[in-house]
Formats: C-alpha cells, structure tokens, sequence
C-alpha cells in the first residue's frame, strides 16, 4: 500500500468485545410512532443475535410516561381499547406474550435522576429539549452508544455515536454523537420554531405523513443495529450518520 492509499483509507470503528459477550442492555426512550415501530422490530433482532451465536441477546427497557389517546390510535400502534393505558407498558406486555421475553416497560418520563444504566441508548423523543435532558442522565453518560432517531412530516434521519464517557475513551475511534456533529439538535431555545404535535386525528394526518416513523425504522435504524451485533466482521466504515 503506497503512502496516499494508507492516507485515504476509511477510518474503522469496532464495537467493544464486551457487547459481543452479555447480555446487551437497550432502552428505547419514547414509544410514539418511531419507538413503538423500533419495539416491535427488536425481538427479531434477538434471535437474530442469538441465530449467529450471541450468547444472550437483549435486554430491552421501554421508558415513556405518556398514556395512550385517541389521537395516537391514528399512526401509532395502539387501539381504543388502549386508550388511557401507559405506552410502555403496553408495548412491552406485548411483545412479552407474544416472545416470551421478559422485557420490561417503565412508566415515567426521564429526567435528570434517571439513574438506570444500559449498553445503547436510543433516543426517539420529539423536542430538543429532551434530547438535551438525555445527554445530562447517567445513563447516557455511562452507556457505549447513543441512536438518536428525528422526523419532521416528510423526512427523518438517525445518528449513532458513543458519548465522551470512560468506557468510549478505550476506543481507538470513537463515533460522534448527533450533539457533537448538530449542536442545535440539543438547544431547547429552538424548540418554538418546530411545529407542536396536533391535538386532533385530522391535523395529525395534515402535519405527519402516515408512514414516516415506519420507513424511517425499518430502512435505516434496524440495519444499522444489525451490523454492530453480526458476531462475524463486528465493524463499520465511519462516519455513523446518515
């Protein structure tokens, strides 16, 4: 290899050893369109890990204070007869029964004191100031990845990267997370520009296309996952963003 091939050669990121080893921790935070379609894909990422040989598989923590309305029975999966119960909870009873897994729901909204640790942390929440409030929690700052997913009505992307903790410090190159690349992705103070969420099914539909959360799910979040767990070439190309 000439000296200006080696200058040009993509940068390799490797996953930490560890994650290939145990159980891996997820907590999906909000379970609205993007994290409830994410939660339903998970399992099959389980035995997926577990067909190539993953000892254990995940361990998958549902957080989200919000209880079901009418209005989510429109693009999200819930019906009527659910309407009033805790979104997580009901996604991971769900799941629970139907996978026989015993993945839990947490019916609270994190804050700053949120306390529970994980391995990946995927962020599905819908203002600034959450994803804000996500990077100041011990969780975030104890985990090896951040997913952070977002959609405006026609269009989403996702991020992945590993917050500048102690255990990301290892890495011979770590992955950048979405507040590093988009400073403004985590200042509140722009929160007022974005449109709020409708109060009525109508102007849901008027200001969300209907399949948004689902494409944005099934064509980029979940391939990205799977290729950080494939037990054999354990790698990506950087960067991580898309």
């Amino acid at each position: 290899m000439t000296s200006t091939e080696t200058q040009t050669a993509p940068a390799e990121h490797r996953i930490s050893e560890a994650l290939l080893e145990k159980q891996v921790r997820v907590t999906v935070v909000g379970c609205g369109g993007t994290g409830s379609t994410i939660a339903s894909r998970l399992p099959y990422l389980h035995q997926a890990m577990l067909a190539w040989g993953h000892p254990l598989g995940l361990d998958v923590t549902f957080v989200d204070g919000d209880r079901i309305s009418r209005t989510n029975c429109i693009r999200q999966p819930f019906s009527e007869s659910e309407i009033g119960l805790h979104k997580a909870t009901v996604l991971a009873t769900r799941i629970n029964l139907f996978w026989g897994l015993g993945w839990k729901g947490v019916p609270e909204f994190v804050d700053e004191g949120w306390r529970e640790e994980t391995d990946i942390l995927i962020g599905c929440v819908d203002s600034r100031k959450s994803r804000r409030l996500l990077t100041s929690t011990s969780a975030y700052w104890n985990c090896h990845y951040w997913l952070d997913l977002g959609n405006n009505a026609e269009c989403g992307q996702f991020v992945l990267g590993q917050p500048d903790n102690a255990k990301n410090k290892k890495q011979n190159l770590r992955l950048p997370t979405v507040a590093e690349l988009y400073p403004e992705i985590i200042n509140p103070k722009l929160d007022k520009k974005d449109k709020l969420p409708a109060c009525s099914a109508a102007e849901a539909l008027d200001r969300q296309e209907p399949f948004v959360n689902q494409t944005l799910a099934y064509h980029i979040v979940l391939p990205c996952l799977r290729a950080y767990f494939a037990t054999a070439g354990s790698h990506i190309t950087a960067p991580s963003s898309i």
